[in-house]
């Protein structure tokens, strides 16, 4: 490689070759697998500087055309699978037409699916930058040291405060990571119930069973909402930790539309605010906030820093912050209860838990990342705000009740069971008619298969150019397809049964097909209107 010039092969090998020669072995051929592969120690040493796009352009040279030309085949997607590519096409008119409300779903850039698609994929390299187990990761630990000043600068860090790892592969394990690196087995743990909007991740489990795999590992005692007025009780929260004695407590939710007082909780737990809170000396805890559904509104200031008040944040990167489907892990450079930080997630990151990391899910974020800093970026988190407020406030006068009674963020939790109808029945109608959110439990619920509520969210929507206007709009589209629901629980004979009513909707004897089809059309009008970026 070193003859041919830098990266000038490197970046032409990887471009697709269109190579007339069967993509598998003929018959009674003596070659396994691939067919008529090429002798890389064959390849002469080349001079030219060829150029091409290092994802999908075309090298402007033909200079490797005879190298390649008894190479393997590189077909395209509809050449190589039709299927899959029939599949993925499928999928992308889905979400052109529908309104897309999952509150942990976005749109991501062009930008960020070229790094996504690059030749990054290909690269191993265990271990963090300057401490590889592979070699020729030169230009990749470049990108890693971008991606990690891009994120403290994103969200307005000290680097010699706070460091970070981009490696985690999602939010979940970012989170099983930090407790591998600040917790024994069996050390205890608080978060928020997840009927009561936390994640499973934070610990969740029932009488009968320890769901989440943090709640098999560890002792997990959640806190919840007061139920009167939809926001966390921090009083049962101190009362609870002085008792339980936790080792972390996580603030952070999936499903909790207001901001968390993370003042109030650093007091009640921390080791290091003043002595006269001896309840809190005497719990010494750390603290933990998951960011995932809220890191682009903390990016853009749009909601309050959990950075003032943490020892350790975890996000994902593809909700609010608009990257793609990775994680990350900020800690404290300090010590913090006697524990290294860096030094214990760094290490439970890799080798703990994970090996490889994506790096083209780093270049990505590191894209990601450079445009949480526009001025564009903060308009846009902004918007997000503005209109789930929109949101919220028209579905307020159509007499829905919101958990909490509104919205500080990207997401809005609405309680149906007042009207006599679930979140699973709604979820169905609605994503019949081109509507994408998700039944979600709300506090008092039983069933998390069929929850009281549903969740609406802003951000992918805000991503394609919806304004208020549009966002009041969706409360109407969404209140008729309510009612839709509501009719139809009651046409179902002999059964009150969530798997009968799934099957009569989509069977010749639903009689209210019609009213879900002229709702749909509307929807669709709506949509195809406005683009979607990076398809």
């Amino acid at each position: 490689m070193q003859a041919c010039g830098g990266t000038a092969m490197m970046g032409s090998l990887q471009q697709p070759m269109r190579v007339n020669k069967p993509a598998f072995p003929l018959k009674g051929s003596r070659f396994v697998g691939f067919p008529h592969q090429v002798k890389l120690n064959s390849v002469k040493p080349c001079r030219a500087q060829v150029e091409g796009s290092l994802v999908t352009g075309r090298p402007s040279s033909s200079v490797f055309a005879s190298v390649l030309e008894n190479s393997l085949v590189d077909h395209g997607l509809s050449e190589a699978d039709p299927e899959v590519s029939s599949i993925i096409k499928k999928e992308k008119e889905r979400q052109f037409k529908s309104l897309e409300l999952i509150a942990s779903e976005n749109f991501t850039s062009r930008a960020v699916m070229e790094a996504v698609g690059s030749c990054l994929t290909n690269k191993y390299s265990e271990g963090l930058p300057g401490k590889r187990y592979y070699g020729g990761n030169e230009y990749i630990d470049e990108l890693e040291i971008l991606c990690q000043k891009r994120a403290l600068a994103a969200f307005h860090l000290d680097e010699k405060k706070w460091g970070i790892n981009v490696q985690p592969l999602s939010g979940s394990p970012a989170n099983f990571e930090v407790y591998t690196a600040i917790l024994n087995p069996h050390d205890r743990i608080m978060g928020l119930d997840l009927p009561h909007g936390g994640h499973l991740s934070h610990g969740f489990m029932t009488p009968k069973r320890r769901v989440s795999g943090t709640s098999i590992y560890f002792e997990s005692m959640p806190y919840r909402l007061d139920e009167s007025t939809g926001l966390v009780d921090y009083d049962m929260l101190e009362k609870t930790a002085t008792l339980f004695r936790p080792k972390l407590i996580i603030a952070g939710a999936s499903a909790y539309p207001r901001d968390f007082d993370y003042a109030r909780m650093r007091k009640h737990i921390t080791y290091r605010i003043d002595t006269c809170w001896k309840i809190a000396d005497a719990v010494g805890a750390f603290l933990m906030m998951d960011m995932a559904h809220i890191s682009g509104l903390v990016a853009a200031s749009v909601v309050a820093n959990p950075f003032e008040y943490c020892d350790i944040v975890t996000t994902t990167t593809h909700k609010s912050l608009r990257g793609p489907r990775g994680g990350m892990i900020f800690f404290k450079k300090d010590p913090v209860l006697g524990v290294d930080l860096e030094s214990a997630i760094n290490n439970a990151v890799f080798p703990g838990l994970q090996g490889g990391p994506h790096n083209h899910t780093i270049g990505g974020l590191a894209v990601c990342l450079k445009h949480a800093q526009s001025p564009e970026f903060k308009a846009y988190q902004n918007q997000v705000v503005s209109n789930c407020r929109a949101l919220a406030n028209r579905l307020v006068e159509l007499g829905y009740t919101l958990v909490s009674g509104g919205t500080d963020n990207h997401l809005v939790l609405v309680d149906l069971r007042p009207l006599g109808i679930d979140g699973a029945r709604v979820e169905k109608i609605l994503d019949m008619a081109s509507i994408t959110l998700n039944k979600n439990s709300v506090p008092g619920d039983k069933s998390a298969l069929v929850p009281g509520g549903i969740r609406i969210g802003s951000p992918a929507m805000t991503t394609r150019g919806f304004k208020e206007k549009e966002f009041i709009a969706i409360a109407d589209f969404i209140h008729e397809g309510v009612q839709i629901a509501i009719d139809a629980k009651g046409l179902v004979s002999g059964s009150s049964k969530l798997q009968e009513f799934l099957k009569f909707v989509v069977s010749s004897d639903f009689l209210l097909t019609d009213k879900v089809s002229s709702l749909c059309s509307r929807v669709e009008a709506l949509t195809t209107q406005f683009p979607i970026p990076g398809v």
